[in-house]
């Protein structure tokens, strides 16, 4: 049985005191608990601490994410964060491959493949995000294009715990966009996701690993989602920006 998994991306926003107001009136309207389901909150790095504290204060019922992070153990690269850092600072889960990374900063499945391997040597829980773009999708290549992202973001690992491996499938065309692939278009990708960890891992460690959704998720639309056999639950973008609408979405999972 896979614990369902709501996990907040607050993207670049929200400055080190606001996060903290976020995540305490988050820890407040949470209080009562979040059942099975595991709540996950990844601000941006300088918002880390803070939020650590207020999870640790509040005995708040989430837990700290990263948005990023860089496979080497230090040195010389300027701007990056490496996995010992976010341990030392509470972090237990990392996004990697979100496509604003992929598009943006130019990350490739080998960089991708890197990072789950550095995360998981130092014990944080990887977040591996996939997804396609509006002309793949509308080329009816949105099943391949995925599946082989998850081979070569995949590829060298070893995975004993199932619970330690989440994998978030974000269509790059519903991501801010307003527009939201249906629950069965979720079904279908997340499906083929499942079936390619089981050709690769075996069906139990499969059956064990989250597949989360991605992609302009809010409380009005994530039930839908969670009916689904092979969606566990949501990485939420501007809905995590307020208490309200992600707490509505961890409840709408219990």
């Amino acid at each position: 049985m896979r614990n369902r998994m709501i996990a907040g991306n607050w993207k670049m926003n929200e400055t080190y005191t606001e996060g903290v107001v976020l995540a305490q009136g988050l820890a407040k309207e949470l209080a009562d608990g979040t059942g099975d389901v595991d709540v996950v909150v990844c601000p941006p790095a300088v918002d880390l601490k803070g939020v650590a504290e207020v999870i640790e204060q509040e005995n708040a019922p989430f837990a700290l994410g990263a948005q990023n992070v860089y496979w080497e153990e230090s040195g010389a690269f300027t701007g990056e964060t490496a996995p010992n850092m976010l341990t030392n600072i509470g972090a237990t889960y990392c996004i990697i491959g979100h496509s604003e990374r992929r598009g943006y900063f130019g990350e490739t499945d080998e960089d991708i493949n890197k990072k789950a391997k550095a995360l998981m040597a130092h014990g944080i829980v990887p977040i591996s995000c996939c997804g396609e773009s509006l002309e793949v999708r509308e080329a009816g290549k949105h099943v391949e294009f995925v599946v082989d992202q998850i081979k070569k973001d995949t590829e060298g690992l070893e995975i004993t715990d199932s619970s330690k491996y989440v994998v978030a499938y974000e269509p790059i065309w519903a991501i801010g966009t307003g527009k939201t692939a249906t629950a069965d278009d979720a079904q279908e990708v997340c499906g083929a996701i499942r079936k390619t960890l089981a050709d690769i891992f075996g069906k139990e460690t499969a059956d064990g690993i989250r597949v989360l959704y991605g992609g302009s998720a809010k409380p009005n639309n994530v039930a839908g989602f969670l009916e689904k056999e092979d969606v566990d639950g949501a990485l939420v973008g501007g809905a995590s920006l307020k208490v309200d609408s992600f707490a509505a979405m961890v409840k709408a999972a219990m």
